[in-house]
């Protein structure tokens, strides 16, 4: 029995691993209990690390330190590419206000960190890691330690730094919960009348994407090839289908138009405003489910890696005259399909036409969500090698004593953002299913958590003997609060966000999913998801800096 006394004792890389193992099972399951419906997750994992610490258990140190910055890295890296879509597709100006928004409450944060380590004369550096676990923002404290491993601060500071992270953390995540139940209670919400008043909203919004059918009155067009309405509406339309000459079919920009045709358009809601006095009214004709149309609708998914990083318009197959892109969906949102539009991986097209043409495009785009299962490793490790050689480039800063670097956090998430946005025009595929992504991410943190917790909980009595704990909580709890509060009441107030939108801005700008889970729950709706995926990757970007930055100049 003595081997196995010594395997579980003796630091190794097996007793490692086996440690590494323990912590990470236990925190998973312990993340599991709900507290008042909320549940903290996999955060359990730093919290039974501390335990094992604080209980005298010590592993290979050279070990601890590769999985800590090796989890870091994978986490914020496929981090990044989950989120890369859509913080590119919010970048627009119906997202501006709602990212201006969160991008206040990380302000306000920073503010409140400073205004609270300066009126009590705490270390900056605990104020960080009070910060990150306020906000319960791992990869804020990761990037806070490398950044104070840059600046060769003591490991023991360090350490402290992830004590203050794990007070401050499940305080953080309740003090979200109780921040929208307070504004609940202040705006006096109504759950029912805010479903039925945003359910009104939107259907009036501008940039939906519509279809309807238009009946061909204006005389100046008959004769004319569609291609002419095309250079008219500078916006994408696209024509689905097509009544013409008693036949319904799928036009191309070259198919001439006739009196009386009749045409079903898919464009933004404000174009039809042109596409009214250019064409003429609408029409009580409905091709999409006439009897005598051979044409038929289905959604496609893109899986073929050959046809990702062409334009649309330079793929020959698509130049067919009986089938038409109607609408292409990508990372939640909803685009028309142009030439000029690049395809990626996992991209899911609206194809309308005859049953052959449709048979034949599927083949082409591939339409193998197997295919899609089968993530390519290869582009994600040039990636991550690339995230950490941007993440390693000194910049020179006035007034900073050592050159500052980004890190392992900063790095490879930019990377990743760029790569999840433009990786097809340089031939890396960074595409990885739901479930794969999460998987590579869930260890990641895993072993983040596990690490710093072993690390730091021999500590953990220290902190609690003088008071410092209940300290820090309660340091915690008013940088949680204020900001989500005074953010909430201005959104309210002065930029008519509804409920749930609020909700969702608090869950994205705190980065916390149990808090998007309550929001969803109060809501009944997915409308918190939206603003949460809306904002969340800019936030996430903003707190990774702000903790670097409160360590590069306040320390």
């Amino acid at each position: 029995m003595n081997w196995i006394i010594e395997l579980l004792t003796q630091q190794s890389f097996a007793q490692t691993i086996i440690v590494f193992g323990l912590v990470i099972a236990l925190g998973i399951w312990f993340g599991k209990i709900k507290i008042f419906g909320v549940s903290l997750g996999v955060t359990w994992v730093l919290f039974v690390g501390l335990f094992f610490s604080f209980l005298g258990v010590t592993v290979h140190p050279e070990l601890q330190d590769f999985l800590k910055e090796f989890g870091l890295v994978l986490f914020v890296y496929t981090l990044g590419l989950q989120v890369g879509p859509g913080f590119f597709a919010s970048l627009n100006r119906n997202a501006l206000v709602t990212n201006m928004l969160a991008s206040f409450i990380v302000l306000l944060g920073v503010i409140t960190t400073l205004v609270l380590c300066f009126f009590f004369n705490n270390s900056i550096s605990i104020m960080t890691g009070i910060m990150s676990g306020a906000v319960t923002n791992t990869p804020g404290l990761g990037a806070a330690q490398t950044t104070m491993t840059n600046l060769h601060q003591a490991s023991e500071a360090t350490s402290m730094v992830t004590l203050a992270y794990a007070v401050a953390y499940p305080f953080g995540v309740f003090g979200i919960i109780i921040s929208m139940l307070l504004l609940k209670k202040i705006f006096k919400v109504n759950i029912e009348h805010e479903t039925e008043l945003q359910n009104k909203l939107a259907n009036l919004r501008e940039d939906r994407v519509i279809s309807k059918h238009l009946k061909l009155e204006n005389h100046q067009l008959v004769g004319k090839p569609i291609s002419a309405i095309f250079e008219i509406i500078k916006t994408p339309i696209v024509v689905s289908r097509m009544f013409h000459k008693g036949t319904i079919i799928t036009p191309t920009p070259k198919e001439i138009l006739s009196e009386n045709d009749v045409l079903l358009i898919v464009a933004s809601k404000t174009t039809f405003e042109q596409l009214h006095l250019l064409i003429g009214p609408e029409s009580d004709m409905n091709l999409k489910t006439a009897l005598d149309s051979n044409l038929v609708s289905n959604h496609v998914v893109v899986t073929n890696k050959n046809i990702t990083h062409k334009r649309i318009g330079d793929i020959p197959e698509f130049n067919q005259h009986d089938f038409t892109f109607t609408r292409l969906y990508r990372a939640g949102t909803q685009m028309v399909p142009n030439g000029n539009i690049m395809l990626q991986l996992g991209d899911t097209v609206k194809v309308v036409g005859t049953k052959e043409s449709l048979e034949r495009i599927s083949a082409v785009l591939g339409n193998s969500l197997k295919r899609l299962e089968v993530p390519d490793i290869a582009p994600i490790f040039i990636g991550i090698v690339l995230g950490i050689i941007v993440g390693s480039i000194p910049f020179q800063i006035p007034n900073i004593p050592v050159p500052v670097k980004i890190g392992l956090a900063g790095g490879p998430l930019i990377i990743a953002l760029l790569l999840s946005r433009f990786g097809n025009q340089f031939y890396l595929n960074n595409y990885t299913t739901n479930s794969a992504n999460l998987m590579i991410r869930e260890l990641g943190i895993t072993l983040f958590l596990a690490s710093v917790g072993l690390n730091s909980g021999s500590k953990l009595a220290a902190a609690f003997e003088g008071g410092n704990g209940f300290y820090w909580m309660g340091l915690g709890i008013i940088i949680t609060i204020v900001p989500l509060l005074f953010v909430g009441i201005i959104a309210k107030h002065f930029f008519k966000k509804n409920f749930f939108e609020i909700c969702g801005l608090l869950a994205g700008a705190s980065t916390d999913p149990p808090a998007l889970a309550f929001a969803l729950k109060i809501s009944g709706n997915d409308i918190p998801s939206a603003t949460y995926a809306t904002v969340y990757p800019l936030t996430m970007i903003l707190r990774i800096i702000a903790a670097q930055l409160l360590i590069l100049f306040f320390s």
